[in-house]
């Protein structure tokens, strides 16, 4: 399991990997067009019941990004029997795959939930599951999308993973969000 970025290596550069939860949605075309200004790559988890041929998921892959899994339909993994959950991490690992023609090899949990059949089913499927450790909480914040921006300064070190969404308020301080970063002297890595 990666926690964050720290645990595959150390590196000399600080370095951060911002991951975008709960797409592809709507705003996945501007999400790419803010990171390719930047000129940076990023971690998407995908829900596979919002995938499908007319998203932009080409250009992501195209451009560097990551497309990990995120189930098929985001329930809490941690109440689902064995079976149920292979199905949800299954259908989202095979739909990817089959639509993209891409190897899955990431995996998130919705909530950040699971338990010891989860484990199991990842361990079979070779799906290895990635973490966070700065939650930007821009689920809360729609009308003050400026907090996204400290939640994440405040807790961000070297090597962290930071959680985010494919949300409208997300994609209003993507931008100052990753200045201000730079500014800090962060890099920008996938795994």
């Amino acid at each position: 399991m990666i926690t964050n970025g720290c645990s595959l290596s150390q590196r000399e550069e600080k370095s951060v990997i911002l991951t975008f939860d709960d797409g592809p949605s709507k705003y996945l075309e501007d999400f790419l067009d803010v990171l390719a200004s930047e000129q940076i790559e990023a971690m998407f988890f995908f829900q596979t019941r919002l995938l499908h041929h007319k998203r932009p998921w080409n250009r992501l892959l195209e451009e560097g990004h990551v497309i990990g899994a995120h189930t098929h339909r985001h329930p809490n993994l941690s109440t689902l029997q064995a079976i149920d959950q292979r199905r949800e991490i299954e259908t989202s690992k095979h739909q990817i795959e089959k639509i993209t023609g891409q190897t899955v090899k990431y995996f998130r949990p919705p909530f950040g939930q699971f338990n010891e059949e989860t484990l199991n089913v990842l361990s079979d499927l070779q799906l290895e599951m990635v973490m966070w450790d700065v939650a930007s909480f821009d689920w809360l914040f729609k009308g003050e999308a400026l907090r996204i921006i400290d939640m994440v300064k405040k807790r961000v070190r070297n090597g962290s993973i930071v959680l985010l969404h494919e949300l409208e308020q997300t994609l209003r301080i993507l931008p100052l969000l990753i200045k201000e970063l730079k500014e800090e002297g962060y890099s920008f890595k996938v795994l």
